[in-house]
């Protein structure tokens, strides 16, 4: 699609004359070829003098520090990275423009990535290192008397995530720009994130997340880009020039104003954007309310459009919290398809036939699938188009990925709310199951007339609510299935799960529809900027650093696998990423930990399926062997340190009283003088991506245990891959395909199979469980670690005697899995067959950048082709 040139781009930034600069490309001689040693080198404070190339970065960085605290000198860190934020974003914001007039001139086809989440993280170093200008910032900030790690660490992680679905997002806009592929992602600027998470008396506290106290130097508002969204109100039929049409009149109506994130790419000149709509009100403020005296009406419209983008995935336990949560998928859905549609008329007037070949929108999950109904009614609605032409042009142009299969995430919304809140998109929803309901009648006819009306009853997009007869639901994945011209799972098993149970009827009628496009995550982030140790010895070894961008180089690394010089400058930076953790565990909990003890990891949203129970099971079994065994007995144990870390959901309890178990539990480990040596329990509040970046690099074995079939994929396995940390997981996910790569006697590999699982639930109660198993149960509901009447529903929800418990069956994988823990601590013993899987693992990494996954979107979803700008 042709864009003409956003207005606004520099408004607000000095930038002065455009900036000359050039990124190396991976493989060059030299200064490129090493650049992840080079800046590891530039970080150790020397009293050095800068370059040349340093000089007028450091003048702009002072300069910008002058004016924008109106003082000189005594800056602390966090002035620093303001001042530094704002120097690199004038570089950033210079390469967007050339990007975006490329775009411009070519009018290539376009993929818009709709998202509700978007975990981001911290942007400096990402941006310095893409950017190709991290050396002479290392520099000038070296000369200032800063370091770039410090600075960096002064910046707030964007609170636009949650956990692996936002991240993903992350990485496939990071892919696209270094692609060179023409693409936008769209979501929501959150005001305060999720929550921020805290721990008082070892409890989950949730506190709002206010990341943008201090402004956001990496964001662009674009106040002439700005769109109403409505809610609520009538609908009516009425003539308009001379044409029927249907009108819909909200009772609600909010601004999406604008913001821009350029996203740039690595060794490109190639920077994408992501947009991000805040909701503000349509009347800044009623002065007649406020003179009149009512305060609290004059405010009223303000307050109700910030709740829209104050919060992601409000608790909707209730009807209101139901509502909002509709209100912000549509909000960001409803501003993105607009903007999308306005570019396209600006330059390709109303032949919207055309659209499908200008652009496509992949729908990340449910929570973006009112894009079916809603680019039907701004087609049929508000450009006049008949309803085939408009459906042939949505079905064309949309795309949907599944993300999970688990029943919670496949979003059902109440008939009764969404005819509420968004009452035309109700009777649209209407009319297209009216429409494929009876192309399914005609389709099935050699059915039996029962059997059919059966299965167009299972496929309906508005069904029963099988819990409440008295309440009709709209299927929202039902919605894009219909809706889309491809369905996608996310790794080899969940895509087969996809197409054999979930969306089973759907792909027995529309098999070409439905693909796997196995997840991936950004090398550059995840293992070239989080851990350039580590990438420094790899471009090392391989002689240059085109793996950056080219992972599958990395299988170059078995070559080296078992070679004991190599080991040892593995070993080497694995110790050094180790004490860097351990530092943090003892900011956070005041403790030393053994250093060298196996550092043993499960970070990841807290949910039952992901079994962070499980996981904390087997440390007290550890912890009641430990305490049964002589001094002498103690010194022979392989000693871990057990790092836990994730959020749970404000409104899910169970996942709640997993962390104060994990807190309890680590209370008691921690303090007992024969154990302490041996092994450890921390909970680390408030996981976000900074605290990934250092933990992940440190971790030597890393916990992937959810039950067979229901983890979608899993995105932090591939990161603890890529950095050499071994695998102890369920046959689930992408583990399955990790293993393949890595090489499955490399694994720790336990329990059951997804296709035993449907015939274990059912035969669930009549298991017998394992006696250590028992005793655990006891130990927890007896007292052991405090709290036993909170506990008490934990110890209940894996108990065999009451059907429909332990649905994630721990119980059943209990044994597999201290059987494979016994694997781990044989295998740890022998440090260079340790090491030698641990390269093995970054070695076959390679399949699990998301660049290869971007790829085979645009060649078999999108159809969309790199557009590069000249350098």
């Amino acid at each position: 699609m042709a864009y003409r040139q956003l207005q606004g781009t520099n408004r607000g930034v000095s930038t002065g004359a455009p900036v000359a600069y050039s990124r190396p490309m991976p493989g060059r001689v030299g200064r490129s070829a090493l650049r992840v040693q080079a800046v590891a080198e530039a970080e150790r404070p020397t009293a050095a003098k800068s370059s040349a190339s340093a000089e007028p970065v450091t003048h702009d960085i002072t300069s910008k520090l002058k004016y924008l605290f109106g003082r000189n000198g005594d800056y602390t860190n966090a002035d620093a990275y303001q001042g530094t934020a704002w120097s690199v974003r004038e570089k950033l914001i210079d390469s967007f423009n050339k990007t975006h007039e490329h775009w411009k001139k070519e009018d290539p086809k376009f993929i818009y990535y709709l998202s509700a989440e978007f975990l981001m993280g911290r942007s400096l170093t990402n941006t310095v290192y893409n950017l190709g200008i991290e050396g002479e910032y290392g520099a000038a900030l070296r000369d200032l008397g800063y370091q770039m790690e410090k600075v960096a660490d002064a910046e707030r992680d964007a609170a636009l995530g949650n956990g692996g679905l936002g991240r993903l997002a992350a990485c496939f806009l990071d892919s696209m720009a270094t692609l060179d592929l023409p693409g936008w992602g769209y979501g929501i600027r959150y005001k305060y994130g999720m929550f921020k998470q805290g721990l008082k008396n070892g409890y989950q506290v949730e506190m709002p997340d206010i990341w943008l106290t201090k402004g956001n130097p990496w964001e662009v508002k674009r106040d002439d880009i700005k769109f109403e969204v409505g809610f609520g109100g009538r609908v009516e039929r009425k003539k308009v020039n001379g044409k029927e049409m249907t009108v819909w009149t909200p009772s609600e109506k909010v601004v999406a104003q604008a913001y821009d994130n350029p996203i740039p790419g690595y060794a490109t000149p190639t920077t994408s954007n992501l947009r991000l709509w805040d909701a503000v009100p349509i009347h800044e403020f009623d002065l007649g309310a406020f003179n009149a005296g009512d305060y609290d009406r004059a405010m009223l419209e303000r307050e109700r459009a910030e709740g829209i983008s104050a919060v992601l995935y409000p608790n909707d336990s209730t009807p209101e919290g139901k509502e909002l949560r509709l209100k912000q998928q549509y909000f960001f859905v409803c501003a993105s398809l607009q903007d999308v549609m306005s570019r396209f008329r600006a330059v390709h007037g109303s032949n919207w036939e055309a659209l499908p070949e200008k652009a496509c929108f992949q729908l990340n999950d449910t929570h973006p699938t009112i894009a079916v109904a809603e680019l039907m009614r701004l087609l049929v609605d508000v450009e006049g188009l008949e309803w085939d032409a408009a459906w042939t042009i949505t079905t064309k142009c949309l795309n949907y990925t599944n993300h999970t299969v688990m029943p919670e995430a496949l979003e059902k919304w109440p008939v009764k709310v969404m005819a509420k809140m968004l009452p035309r998109h109700m009777e649209i929803i209407e009319v297209i199951n009216e429409g494929w309901t009876k192309w399914l009648g005609v389709h099935l006819k050699d059915l039996k007339s029962e059997e059919r009306a059966q299965k167009i009853a299972a496929m309906s997009i508005i069904h029963a609510n099988p819990w409440n007869a008295d309440e009709m639901l709209v299927n929202m994945a039902y919605l894009a299935v219909v809706g889309s011209s491809a369905v996608n799972g996310v790794a080899a098993i969940h895509s087969n799960i996809v197409k054999d149970e979930i969306l089973n009827d759907f792909y027995q009628i529309f098999p070409s529809k439905f693909q796997n496009k196995t997840n991936g995550v950004t090398p550059r982030r995840w293992l070239a900027w989080c851990n350039p140790e580590l990438a420094a010895l790899i471009t090392e070894a391989l002689g240059s650093s085109e793996w950056i961008n080219d992972t599958e180089k990395l299988a170059g690394l078995r070559a080296f696998a078992s070679d004991p010089a190599f080991q040892a400058k593995w070993s080497a930076v694995k110790k050094a990423k180790k004490a860097k953790l351990a530092e943090l565990i003892k900011k956070i909990h005041g403790d030393d930990v053994n250093q060298n003890a196996l550092f043993d990891i499960q970070i990841k949203r807290i949910h039952e399926y992901k079994r962070q129970y499980l996981n904390v099971l087997s440390i007290i079994w550890r912890y009641k062997q430990l305490k049964k065994m002589t001094p002498e007995q103690r010194k022979a144990a392989v000693p871990r340190v057990c790092v836990i870390g994730g959020k749970a959901a404000s409104a899910y309890d169970m996942a709640k009283r997993i962390i104060r178990l994990v807190t309890a539990v680590g209370d008691v480990i921690n303090k007992d003088p024969e154990t302490k040596d041996y092994l450890r329990l921390y909970f680390l509040p408030d996981y976000n991506v900074s605290l990934a970046e250092t933990i992940i690099p440190a971790a030597e074995l890393s916990q992937h245990i959810s039950t067979a079939g229901t983890e979608a994929s899993g995105t932090s396995n591939m990161k603890f891959q890529m950095n050499g940390c071994l695998i102890i997981g369920t046959w689930d996910g992408a583990n399955i395909e990790i293993a393949e790569e890595t090489g499955v006697e490399n694994v720790f590999v336990f329990g059951v199979r997804a296709e035993e699982i449907n015939q274990l639930r059912k035969d669930r109660k009549n298991f017998k469980t394992d006696p250590r198993w028992d005793e655990l149960m006891k130990d927890i509901e007896g007292g052991m670690f405090g709290d036993k009447d909170y506990f008490k529903p934990l110890v209940d929800s894996v108990n065999n005697m009451k059907v429909g418990n332990d649905w994630f069956l721990l119980a059943n994988d209990f044994a597999g899995y201290l059987a494979a823990q016994e694997e781990v601590d044989a295998t740890y013993k022998d440090q260079s067959e340790w090491l030698r899987r641990s390269i093995m693992y970054t070695a076959g990494s390679g399949k699990f950048s998301s660049d290869r996954t971007i790829r085979e979107y645009a060649e078999d979803i999108w159809h969309v082709k790199p557009a590069r700008p000249s350098a």
